[in-house]
């Protein structure tokens, strides 16, 4: 044999070949038998020309046997069309490989009959106008169903065989020079259509191909757009998509539940211990969230440090047992690598339909409650009541009204003596803000303090603040000091440090008699620009003091680093429930480290004259609290001066209430 391949030859490695790359994935060989049932309407029309034609050459004939093959190829086309019409590939019920064999049965059937009734009008040497009627119609059949059903090549090429074999059979027995050139013909007809069948199958089974590929990858890339990359929970896209879905899905009468969870102060992890350990305890904490949460229940990751817990609940009885198993695992002890660390959350928890009719307020409602957890002391869980949206409410109108406030000298600056112990003399004022609101009387700086830090009204209040003591001050001696609270917004807004120096030189006010006070939380969220702020106001001679220390970190470290000058010492280590002996030994060590530095240790909170005596004795050098005076209007403040200065000394031994 030569080294070319025979015809066959090809036609076999093409067939090994169709066979070997049909092995697809059942979503795309599915996709490839739902063409053969699409568009049954070509069918139909094929049916009705088959049996048409059939008629007509077995009326021009008179063959009974053709009557018979019309009868026979009636009722396959019939079934065929029914079948086609009754049966769907995108029903699940049927199997892809039930589907193909019906419709092979079927196929190969008409197929084959309509190349027998071809063949008998050969056979019986019919009138030469029936015999091109049906050979004609029996290979436009072949070669047009190669075509419709090349997404099954074994089917189609199947059908053109049954078409042609009898054809080339009958052709082959007649002999004569014109069916012989037809069987030669149908010989040459039968590969070509193999080749263009192979051709096409390839184009639609790659295109079908590549479009699974393409699902497949569009899948994953919204999967990975819901997804949290730290955590592997669901980001804030996917929660949305999953609360629609679920919303959509349970029956009206079912009870859902949202927990929103926001770890406490989890900034000082990543600032502290670095992101990656950071991130190592969001991972563990959504862990703890997975295992405690319901099988329905979608957890997502919202932002940075808060997670979302959104489930069905029986009753509002099981949405607090629920917020109880939450809180509890979340708030159990962490261990990085060998470390210990101790993780405290809040959580908000709204129900619908209960707290709101829709996603969007249920949200807004489990948020609301989340703020009262963090506002009322962290680490715990709040549900949602309509006392809050009024509270929200009051907060709105407390934003306005304080805007108005600064505009209209609505708001006024007390001042609170800081006494020496040791003489009884004032050593410094503290400036307090005070608002007396026209309708509404005086409101606690409690009230609107808050909400001005959160709306960044703050840096306008504060250098208002600021102004004003400072003119006030530069009226009293020059030995009594002016001190001031800072907060953590004023200093890292922008020209924080040029607003004290305008504030000092308009009012003529010596550098050195601002003490300006800071809390040791400044020093986590933002270490860099609080260095450039004290660094640069220092370089003046304006002093600062470390305010509510014992409350926070308390790290000694920030004492080391920056210039304090004072340190005061947090009032609820001086009076309240936990003062005794422990509260004691705080004091004195704080008080012998800031005798050691150079530094005025002020006890603040005294009320009586036993806290005052057990403070000096701990080694406070100095004191403020209502013991000695309530803040007072700014001609209280200088009155208390004058009489200090006429031997007076009105607060040495006894309680100024103003």
């Amino acid at each position: 044999m030569s080294g070319k391949a025979s015809p066959l030859s090809k036609i076999r490695a093409a067939m090994r070949v169709q066979e070997s790359s049909d092995t697809l994935s059942e979503r795309v060989r599915r996709t490839l038998v739902k063409t053969l049932y699409t568009q049954p309407g070509s069918l139909a029309i094929g049916a009705i020309n088959g049996i048409a034609c059939t008629a007509v050459a077995a009326w021009v004939a008179d063959l009974k046997i053709l009557y018979i093959g019309c009868a026979i190829l009636t009722v396959i086309a019939i079934a065929r069309v029914v079948a086609a019409l009754g049966l769907s590939a995108d029903e699940n019920g049927a199997s892809t490989r039930s589907l193909e064999l019906i419709y092979e049965i079927g196929a190969f059937s008409y197929a084959f009959t309509i190349g027998l009734i071809a063949s008998l009008t050969i056979w019986f040497e019919a009138s030469a106008e029936v015999e091109v009627l049906m050979v004609a119609n029996a290979l436009c059949y072949g070669v047009g169903i190669c075509a419709r059903n090349a997404g099954r090549p074994t089917i189609a090429l199947g059908q053109l065989a049954l078409v042609c074999a009898p054809i080339m059979a009958v052709s082959l027995h007649a002999g004569t020079i014109a069916f012989l050139a037809l069987f030669i013909n149908i010989c040459l007809l039968i590969p070509a259509m193999m080749s263009i069948t192979f051709n096409v199958f390839k184009v639609l089974r790659d295109s079908i191909a590549a479009a699974e590929t393409s699902a497949k990858l569009a899948d994953k890339m919204q999967v990975l757009a819901r997804t949290d990359v730290v955590t592997g929970l669901a980001n804030r896209a996917g929660l949305n998509h999953a609360m629609v879905e679920t919303m959509m899905t349970v029956n009206e009468d079912t009870r859902l539940a949202l927990f929103w969870v926001d770890l406490d102060r989890f900034k000082e992890v990543n600032d502290l211990l670095g992101h990656p350990i950071g991130d190592r305890v969001l991972t563990e904490v959504a862990s703890r969230l997975r295992e405690v949460s319901p099988d329905l229940a979608t957890v997502s990751r919202f932002g940075g440090d808060e997670f979302i817990v959104f489930c069905p609940v029986d009753s509002r009885l099981d949405a607090e047992r629920l917020a109880s198993e939450i809180h509890a695992e979340i708030m159990r002890p962490v261990r990085v690598d060998g470390d210990r660390l101790e993780v405290r959350a809040s959580v908000g928890v709204a129900l619908l339909p209960d707290d709101g009719a829709d996603a969007d307020s249920l949200m807004q409602c489990a948020d609301l409650a989340l703020y009262h957890a963090k506002v009322g002391g962290r680490s715990q869980t709040q549900f949602f009541d309509q006392s809050m949206t009024r509270d929200l409410v009051r907060r709105r109108e407390i934003e306005d009204e304080l805007r108005t406030a600064l505009q209209r000298d609505e708001l006024s600056i007390f001042y609170q003596p800081i006494i020496d112990l040791e003489t009884g003399k004032i050593r410094a004022f503290e400036a307090l803000i005070r608002w007396f609101h026209p309708e509404k009387g005086e409101l606690r700086p409690d009230e609107f303090i808050p909400v001005a830090e959160e709306t960044g009204v703050i840096v306008t209040l504060g250098n208002w603040i600021t102004a004003q003591a400072a003119r006030t001050a530069a009226q009293w001696p020059e030995d009594i000091s002016l001190a001031v609270n800072l907060s953590p917004l004023q200093i890292r807004a922008p020209g924080a440090a040029l607003a004290i120096r305008n504030a000092l030189r308009e009012a003529g006010l010596d550098p050195a008699r601002l003490e300006l006070e800071v809390t040791e939380s400044l020093f986590v969220e933002d270490n860099h620009a609080t260095g450039n702020f004290i660094q640069e106001l220092s370089s003046l001679g304006v002093r600062f003091a470390l305010d509510d220390f014992g409350t926070g970190y308390s790290s000694l470290g920030y004492i080391n680093s920056f210039p304090f000058k004072k340190i005061k010492v947090d009032r609820s280590f001086v009076s309240g429930p936990n003062v005794g002996q422990k509260s004691d030994a705080i004091i004195r060590a704080v008080a012998e480290m800031g005798s050691t530095l150079g530094m005025d240790i002020v006890a603040e909170g005294l009320e009586t004259i036993e806290q005052v005596q057990a403070v000096r004795a701990a080694g406070c050098n100095m004191g403020q609290g209502f013991y000695f005076s309530r803040a007072v209007p700014d001609y209280l403040a200088a009155m208390l001066l004058e009489q200090e200065r006429e031997g007076e000394a009105p607060l040495a031994g006894k309680r100024i209430t103003g």
